[in-house]
């Protein structure tokens, strides 16, 4: 086997980890909470590079077939799935789905 398989072998079985799980689902969440509903949601894909370090991507769409990224990140994030940095600076760019409940989609 080589060091290239071996490593996706390695990152393969940390992501179906149930803490690992667990804490991605943290930091989707948290990161939602922060950035706001985006409309036709696909799924937020967290993924964990080393350390505390992962790249989060919001994924829209009618389906995963035609999903596409409408925002990315690169976040630092604690043992509790607190989002600590954001490279872009995560700010608000969509309303909540309270806000928007009663509101047409435009």
């Amino acid at each position: 086997m080589t060091t290239q398989a071996k490593h996706q072998e390695k990152k393969q079985a940390a992501e179906e980890n149930p803490g690992r799980r667990q804490l991605n689902a943290l930091i989707s969440k948290n990161l939602m909470q922060t950035l706001g509903q985006p409309g036709e949601l696909e799924r937020v894909q967290v993924r964990h590079l080393w350390d505390d370090h992962y790249r989060v991507n919001v994924l829209i769409g009618p389906d995963a077939a035609s999903a596409r990224v409408a925002n990315s990140y690169f976040v630092v994030a604690d043992g509790d799935g607190n989002i600590l940095t954001s490279t872009p600076q995560l700010t608000r760019q969509y309303p909540t789905p309270e806000a928007s409940v009663g509101f047409p989609k435009s």
